[in-house]
């Protein structure tokens, strides 16, 4: 593949929100698209306006524990275009963190792409979010990339509207509920599948503002990955933007059945292509 082919397919995605989630929104921007730092954002500026998704399944969410904890730390592979072994993934609870008077958990996603690949495309980028503990939404967005010699930062900070701001720092207002891509591949952990058919749920990358939206397909499959062979529910992800469905972009996700939700699996039919993401090991 060529360097033109390859820049051509980073202009023609949607920034983030399909590259930073284990679902793809974090590896469809930084494997395969990497990712475009968005300007600084002004002073309480708000994307386009969204209709706010439906978020039944929430407030259960807050009454249950979380399916993961602090130190927790997943691994994967990455397989694309003829690739094996594209990239490596690796999502972690950092910590949890008190941040402008929010409690928040602090999770961390890292990718790096490996031989053969990296020999064309050397890419490390990091992305952080800080997401509360209560509603899953996120306050803060972080992305730190390197890709192919080229460093950017970026720190996003979101407010949901009618809420007070609580520093004088810029914000972007957005829907309450709304996630960073980063968190929102822990709030499809929080779901409970065998109670909920669909989840929406609006996502901020950065830039713009996408709805998510998961239902369940499948409510147990068997998934053999290099960590193991788990009994798995599988649920269909799909992005819109405006009330318009992404074209040719279409996630598949299998979550263990098990105590931790752990995604082990991701299947991602993108217009390039085909991307999967394995588990290849769990410290939990």
């Amino acid at each position: 593949m060529g360097r033109f082919e390859w820049m051509n397919m980073k202009s023609s995605a949607p920034h983030g929100v399909a590259g930073s989630v284990l679902f793809a929104v974090l590896l469809y921007s930084a494997v395969a698209i990497p990712a475009r730092a968005p300007a600084a954002p002004d002073q309480q500026t708000k994307p386009k306006p969204h209709a706010t998704p439906k978020t039944d399944s929430l407030p259960a969410a807050r009454k249950a524990p979380p399916p993961f904890r602090i130190g927790e730390k997943l691994d994967y592979r990455v397989s694309w275009a003829g690739f094996t072994s594209a990239a490596t993934v690796q999502l972690a609870v950092a910590e949890r963190r008190t941040l402008s008077g929010w409690d928040t958990w602090h999770l961390r996603a890292a990718l790096h792409t490996v031989n053969p690949l990296r020999a064309m495309f050397a890419i490390d980028d990091q992305f952080d979010s800080y997401t509360d503990t209560g509603t899953l939404e996120s306050h803060q967005y972080e992305m730190y990339l390197d890709e192919m010699g080229r460093k950017q930062e970026s720190i996003i900070r979101l407010l949901a509207q009618g809420v007070p701001a609580r520093t004088n720092t810029p914000s972007v207002v957005v829907a309450p509920g709304t996630r960073d891509p980063a968190g929102a591949v822990y709030s499809l952990r929080v779901v409970d599948w065998t109670m909920t058919q669909e989840f929406r749920v609006p996502v901020y990358d950065g830039k713009k503002l996408y709805e998510l939206s998961a239902r369940l397909t499948a409510p147990r499959e068997q998934v053999a990955v290099p960590a193991g062979t788990f009994s798995a529910s599988k649920t269909d992800i799909r992005l819109f933007e405006g009330g318009r469905e992404v074209p040719q972009t279409h996630f598949t996700v299998w979550l263990a059945q098990d105590s931790y939700r752990t995604p082990v699996a991701m299947q991602a039919e993108l217009p390039f292509g085909s991307l999967r993401v394995e588990l290849t090991r769990a410290q939990q």
